[in-house]
């Protein structure tokens, strides 16, 4: 059984940066499509950004693409999300998650992995944007 443990969440400032982890334990996250979500107070899940096994597609939310960075290192069986930029409005709870035959949802602004398609959840790492 796949676990995810997510880290590197914290209290940053306007314009500063974090770089969150998502380990995995239990298999490999070669054979899986990685995502990353969150979920601010009061609002619904949202896709931030994803990868497929291979790593060659990487796709990203409209509000955060050219900010946010997604990479995976093999070897460490670990997947990264880095962010650089950041607003308030990136506050919320990040989740990684895996899954198998993710397929994507594609809209007027963006391209996004379906979430209900990830079967592994990490426990989430909050991100706090304040000055």
């Amino acid at each position: 059984q796949l676990q995810l443990v997510e880290s590197g969440g914290g209290l940053v400032q306007p314009g500063g940066s974090l770089r969150l982890s998502c380990t995995a334990s239990g298999s490999t996250l070669e054979r899986y499509t990685i995502g990353w979500f969150r979920r601010a107070p009061g609002k619904d899940r949202e896709g931030v950004s994803c990868a497929t096994r291979s790593g060659i597609v990487t796709l990203y939310a409209a509000s955060v693409k050219g900010r946010f960075t997604i990479s995976r290192d093999n070897d460490k069986n670990t997947v990264y999300l880095q962010l650089d930029s950041l607003k308030p409005e990136d506050t919320a709870v990040y989740y990684c998650a895996a899954g198998q035959n993710v397929r994507q949802r594609i809209t007027d602004i963006q391209t996004m992995c379906i979430d209900d398609d990830f079967a592994f959840w990490g426990q989430g790492t909050q991100v706090t944007v304040s000055s």
